[in-house]
């Protein structure tokens, strides 16, 4: 039994001016993406589980939610990222375009279950993804254009902590070699700042615990430790990166983070904001894996709408109250100037039972 007016676990409903809010987030970010030249795709809701599977990598579908088609019988998965779903049409209805593609999308996004931090399992996820091309100015643009987008909806004060997925894999095959079969453990060790578990493992790795911190001491302790030079290439796109961002974008960088960045490969980033409990979005590189069996680089960057409104990003509400009998040329005039005009459709209403913030008062503007 259900009781009217409830919603399950996870799930709530958007209200006004919420949902306006985040409507109007995602349109700034997508704009920011598409003066780019990045074009929005739209991919459906749900698709065949063992193919999204295949592009969501680590985790597979762990965190989706799974059906049995009634049409076609077969078990279907409810996306919980959109990322993968963008990948597959680059990869087969665009496999074909020249490459770099630019794609960009917002849509929802329904995960299994979700954390204390995080209680909703339904949002809306809006981003971008360059597609085919693995550089320093790929990965500057698309980081560029994350900061654009979250400037564009109002976050003044946006920072950026940048991580490097692949730097265990990179050392173990390389200076500092690690048993295949202890590699998981390390990483999580280090994930989570363990010092005593890191030494357990591998002690040549400790320097890394205490790596993380403001970007330009970060990377210089980096430098210090690769003494074998296995990171100076990564090091040094960072460094590119981080040179063409405005200075008022903070910046970090930890080294070993992997919660959120199982598939990424070189590049990770995650996006914050003043006042915000937790990120706003992430991004980096990754493979796309065409049905051939050929991997393909990406780039690209996700933002969580709901976030970026509960910060007061997307604008503020502004209402304007048109009294009963105002011509409609005047009405169609404010709404030219960028006003969103209610008007009165009798006598007795007011602005205040419209939730109006101004009031067209005959010959301007003023505010309630």
């Amino acid at each position: 039994m259900t009781t009217s007016g409830l919603l399950p676990e996870g799930f709530h409903d958007r209200l006004p001016p919420a949902a306006d809010i985040a409507a109007g987030v995602e349109r700034q970010v997508l704009e920011a993406a598409r003066l780019h030249g990045y074009e929005r795709v739209d991919p459906p809701l749900a698709e065949y589980a063992e193919a999204l599977a295949a592009r969501l990598k680590a985790g597979g579908l762990t965190n989706a939610v799974r059906f049995v088609d009634p049409v076609g019988q077969a078990t279907l998965a409810i996306r919980p990222d959109l990322t993968a779903q963008v990948a597959r049409i680059a990869a087969t209805r665009m496999g074909h375009h020249p490459r770099p593609v630019r794609l960009s999308y917002a849509g929802s996004v329904l995960s299994l279950r979700a954390s204390q931090l995080a209680p909703a399992r339904e949002r809306r996820q809006v981003g971008a993804e360059l597609i085919g091309l693995d550089s320093v100015a790929a990965a500057t643009e698309v980081v560029g254009v994350a900061v654009e987008g979250l400037t564009a909806a109002g976050i003044a004060d946006p920072s950026i902590d940048f991580t490097l997925p692949d730097l265990v894999d990179t050392l173990a095959a390389g200076p500092l070699p690690v048993a295949v079969e202890a590699i998981g453990s390390l990483r999580e060790r280090l994930d989570a700042k363990d010092a005593g578990g890191v030494a357990a493992i591998a002690p040549a790795y400790l320097p890394l615990v205490e790596a993380a911190g403001p970007f330009a001491g970060a990377v210089t302790r980096l430098r210090a430790f690769d003494t074998f030079g296995a990171l100076t290439s990564r090091l040094d796109a960072l460094e590119a990166i981080a040179a063409t961002l405005p200075s008022s974008v903070a910046l970090t960088l930890d080294p070993t983070e992997r919660h959120g960045f199982e598939y990424q490969s070189w590049l990770g980033f995650s996006l914050f904001a003043a006042g915000a409990a937790r990120e706003l979005g992430r991004g980096g590189t990754y493979l796309i894996v065409h049905a051939d069996g050929r991997e393909e680089p990406a780039t690209g960057f996700s933002l969580y709408a709901e976030a970026l409104a509960a910060l007061g990003a997307g604008g503020e509400r502004r209402r304007l109250f048109l009294p009963y009998g105002t011509p409609a040329d005047v009405g169609a005039r404010l709404r030219s100037e960028g006003w969103v005009t209610v008007r009165a459709l009798e006598p007795g209403d007011s602005p205040e039972a419209q939730l109006a913030t101004h009031v067209w008062d005959g010959a301007a503007v003023r505010a309630v």
